[in-house]
């Protein structure tokens, strides 16, 4: 592998580092970043192997460790998040739960916001206790909740989403990363819903990031993917347990995630966009009981989201009348939007998380967290908004 390129990726605007940040030609010279499919390595001396596995050589040992092309996409979204590194996994679920894995042990306590996607509520609830670690669960929006659940000297972790799957609350970063500061409790930011371009967890006192780049990043249904981004000390203790429990980003994935950054700012803007015109459409229909999205004034957090956002979201939550039966027959009645659990692709994809996404959840839990039998969870695509809305509204006509 020839040269990392000599541009100052730091010094980018976002957009000019989605393209041409962390690339690092062959000899070759390629344009395009090369897709280095191998699985290990082969050394001129043996005394260059033996540097490179007690790490006195930077190069590439075995791509379960590392991997070109998966570390050019590191680099790109290290230089996008402002973060000192970041390690690549193989989905989103395994970037949480390494980063969850990495900093906690038996006898620790983490304190999570119970708005949470099924997965992650599942690692919490039930995965982490097998290994002695206990959790709290509380309403992320009340701040006195934060504090209250914290155990002295126990609590080591916080971790939250925001905004939140499937509702769109918005959690004050900067509020919580003050109750743990004093703790010495690391707080891990899913940023998914928000994008790194509409939300910089790190620069609201969060310590980790962690992405599902199968959302956003992807952003056209191809491919899985995730990324934990954070201190370089953090992230070489996720690098040791990544390489010895194996949940490697394959190197062509790592390429389709390259090839997904350099539109993310021109997807992210468009469906931001029309998802605000959508909202406000949505809101005003005689079959809808409430519409959540950040930027509309009537949003519970509109303030905070405001605040800590420089964008609003592409996606939308909506409670339809009619409860399931409504939910059901609106979804069906779409033809353009299509039925999926995804979000963040250039298709717009709707989903009913009683059923879908946060099925697994109590009936109670559910309720608790305003995730109703008629509320559905629009991720709106790159199509014509006009288009979008026509496909909405005779499906909400029907339901009327």
């Amino acid at each position: 592998m020839g040269q990392a390129d000599d541009i100052a990726a730091t010094k980018m605007k976002p957009a000019t580092a989605l393209v041409h940040g962390g690339t690092a030609r062959s000899q070759f010279g390629e344009t395009s970043e090369a897709i280095y499919l191998t699985q290990g390595y082969v050394y001129e001396t043996a005394e260059l192997a033996e540097a490179r596995f007690k790490g006195d050589d930077p190069g590439h040992v075995y791509s379960r460790y590392s991997n070109p092309t998966v570390a050019m996409f590191e680099e790109r979204m290290r230089h996008l998040e402002g973060a000192e590194a970041a390690r690549a996994t193989a989905t989103g679920m395994a970037a949480v739960n390494t980063a969850l894995m990495a900093s906690l042990s038996a006898g620790d306590h983490i304190v999570a916001a119970k708005a949470l996607f099924g997965s992650c509520r599942y690692i919490i609830e039930d995965l982490l206790p097998r290994f002695g670690v206990r959790s709290t669960l509380v309403d992320g929006t009340d701040l006195s909740q934060w504090r209250r659940a914290v155990r002295k000297g126990e609590t080591r972790a916080f971790f939250l989403e925001s905004p939140t799957n499937p509702t769109l609350e918005i959690i004050d970063i900067e509020a919580v990363a003050d109750i743990a500061a004093p703790l010495g409790a690391r707080v891990i930011v899913d940023n998914v819903f928000a994008t790194p371009l509409l939300q910089r967890p790190l620069e609201l006192g969060a310590d980790v990031v962690v992405y599902s780049a199968t959302k956003h990043i992807d952003g056209q249904g191809r491919c899985l993917g995730g990324v934990i981004l954070s201190t370089e000390k953090f992230i070489d203790d996720v690098h040791t347990l990544l390489k010895h429990t194996g949940p490697s980003m394959s190197p062509f994935n790592a390429w389709v995630l390259l090839k997904g950054l350099e539109t993310l700012p021109l997807r992210v803007a468009h469906q931001t966009a029309s998802a605000a015109t959508l909202a406000d459409r949505i809101a005003e229909h005689p079959a809808v009981v409430r519409t959540l999205y950040p930027g509309r004034s009537d949003h519970p957090q509109a303030e905070l989201a405001a605040r800590q956002m420089t964008g609003s979201s592409t996606l939308i939550a909506f409670e339809v009348k009619g409860g399931k039966a409504g939910a059901f027959a609106v979804s069906n009645a779409l033809n353009l939007i299509k039925m999926s659990n995804n979000l963040g692709d250039a298709k717009s994809l709707i989903t009913h998380p009683t059923t879908t996404t946060h099925q697994r959840l109590t009936d109670e839990a559910r309720a608790e967290l305003g995730i109703t039998d008629g509320l559905l969870r629009l991720s709106v695509g790159l199509e014509d908004v006009g288009d979008l809305w026509a496909d909405l509204s005779q499906a909400l006509d029907r339901a009327t």
